[in-house]
């Protein structure tokens, strides 16, 4: 690499100090160049290992560890319940699991599976996140917009209830179903 084509980035503080953002082993050279000098060298990455770390921690989180909203599915019918939380999902499926395992229709997907009589299955296999949401405020109208769509393919319980009639919503699924 030449040096007419090495990008050098110098910051310099205090009079003392110069820091270069280091790009390649160029730059040791060129800082070499102050050794005789007072001015001392220090060098700042492009990449830190924090932000590269930081960055696989957020990939690497489970879609069961996220709170939004989710759909679980029945494995009898393969109709889904859609619904909310602000808890991960690994707790919402225990708490529906465990109003099944009580007989307690707490739930509409445990009233679902209870009056029915059908199967439930293992996390992994019924329970997805289908939009992964943090700011709280925004899960009861994502939670309708979904409830909405998938009543509309026929792929929601009949025991959970659709909602209000929402034209916005009717303008957002007629939108996507035209350009998928």
């Amino acid at each position: 690499m030449s040096l007419s084509k090495l990008h050098l980035s110098v910051s310099f503080l205090s009079g003392k100090w110069a820091i270069f953002t280091y790009h390649s082993p160029i730059i040791r050279k060129i800082t070499n160049l102050f050794k005789q000098t007072d001015i001392k060298i220090a060098f700042r990455n492009t990449n830190p290992i924090r932000q590269t770390i930081r960055l696989k921690l957020q990939d690497n989180t489970q879609g069961h560890e996220k709170s939004g909203i989710c759909k679980l599915i029945c494995k009898t019918s393969n109709k889904g319940y859609i619904g909310q939380t602000s808890r991960n999902l690994t707790l919402t499926y225990k708490e529906h699991i465990l109003y099944i395992k009580n007989n307690d229709p707490q739930s509409t997907y445990a009233l679902h599976i209870l009056q029915n009589r059908h199967e439930y299955g293992p996390l992994k296999d019924i329970m997805t996140l289908i939009k992964p949401i943090r700011n709280a405020n925004m899960l009861i109208p994502y939670e309708q917009l979904l409830i909405q769509t998938t009543h509309k393919e026929g792929k929601l319980i009949p025991e959970q209830k659709r909602g209000e009639h929402n034209p916005l919503f009717e303008l957002i699924t007629e939108y996507n179903y035209r350009h998928t």
